[in-house]
């Protein structure tokens, strides 16, 4: 059997992380596939902590493990393995999403993150975040073995992009990843403070570039790239407003790399100046397009569940379409793109 190796670029998105959550679910269970190295940021950062910790600690079954502890801490129900008849007897996901958006609880949160500093607590605040991540095995998440993990994160000084890697990764990285700054205080990290990794890189893809790693990068992509009709009401401008804000920084790269794939295929770049690289999407736009900002926030089980059964059809899609395409060529056109 040969063993295609990938990485994969894990975006960031609250709740709706656990689409990415069934994506790597399903592509452990392909054995023929071999992940070589994870960048995260936000949900993406999580995900890829919990796999690489559970993969250190057990193989594929170890990270499955992991990745199923994770979403339970993030609100998925006890049995994991919901079955079918009960999802289906709940709400499509755009029912369930103007739900979640319209309960008073939601609506309040709302207005007070826009109205309401995370730092008027005092000595209560408190990142709900924190219990998760205190939970993960540092000296795995951090090992030296593959896959090869980085976490994003923003500075909130210089507004530059910071990369945490091998044992710069811990409990404190992982907020700063996750840390949007409606709703919680900036991580300090050796004197500097931190935001969420979504505004500079979502995901990062240049620690991907190394010569060490393989061509293919595979983006899970949870923040749709295009939404047909413009958005009118309040909530929906704000929710365009913040997929556009952290699709931006991944667009930026990707235009990058097309650039650089039609130099090289013209000859302009001597061959081995700079990597020839392959990207491919793993996504549910449809999917996406029916939640909005309100679930990111809300882990509510049936949409977690309904998420992690989407992510494993989308990537069971991507490997019956383009298993073949790895280490051969790009299956994402990033030149009609960009056109």
């Amino acid at each position: 059997m040969t063993v295609k190796r990938i990485n994969l670029a894990l975006q960031g998105g609250g709740a709706h992380g656990a689409f990415t959550w069934g994506v790597l679910d399903r592509l452990l269970e392909e054995e023929s596939i071999e992940i070589a190295a994870i960048s995260g940021t936000s949900a993406g950062a999580l995900n890829g902590a919990a796999y690489k910790a559970g993969w250190i600690e057990d193989g594929r079954a170890g990270a499955k493990a992991r990745l199923d502890w994770l979403w339970a801490q993030m609100g998925a129900v006890d049995d994991l393995r919901m079955p079918a008849w009960m999802l289906g007897a709940q709400p499509a996901a755009e029912a369930l999403s103007a739900a979640i958006a319209l309960t008073p609880p939601a609506l309040m949160a709302d207005a007070a993150a826009r109205m309401v500093s995370p730092y008027a607590y005092g000595p209560f605040y408190a990142n709900p975040l924190r219990r998760v991540v205190d939970g993960f095995a540092y000296d795995k998440v951090c090992d030296d073995h593959a896959p090869f993990l980085s976490v994003s994160a923003t500075n909130v000084h210089t507004g530059k992009i910071r990369i945490f890697e091998r044992g710069e990764i811990g409990a404190d990285a992982l907020l700063a990843s996750a840390c949007l700054p409606t709703l919680f205080q900036a991580v300090e990290i050796d004197g500097a403070h931190y935001w969420d990794g979504g505004y500079t890189g979502n995901p990062a893809l240049f620690p991907l570039f190394r010569d060490d790693l393989p061509a293919d990068i595979v983006v899970v992509n949870i923040n749709p790239l295009e939404r047909a009709e413009v958005p009118r009401s309040a909530q929906d401008i704000q929710n365009r407003i913040n997929e556009i804000s952290f699709n931006s920084s991944l667009l930026r790269e990707l235009r990058a790399i097309e650039f650089v794939q039609r130099l090289l295929a013209k000859g302009r770049v001597p061959e081995g100046a700079m990597k020839r690289l392959f990207v491919h999407m793993i996504s549910d736009d449809d999917l996406m397009r029916e939640l909005s900002v309100a679930t990111k926030l809300a882990p509510n089980p049936y949409l977690l569940a309904r998420l992690k059964e989407a992510g494993r059809a989308a990537a069971q899609g991507f490997i019956d379409a383009h298993l073949q395409d790895i280490g051969a060529r790009s299956s994402t056109d990033l030149e009609a793109m960009f056109s």
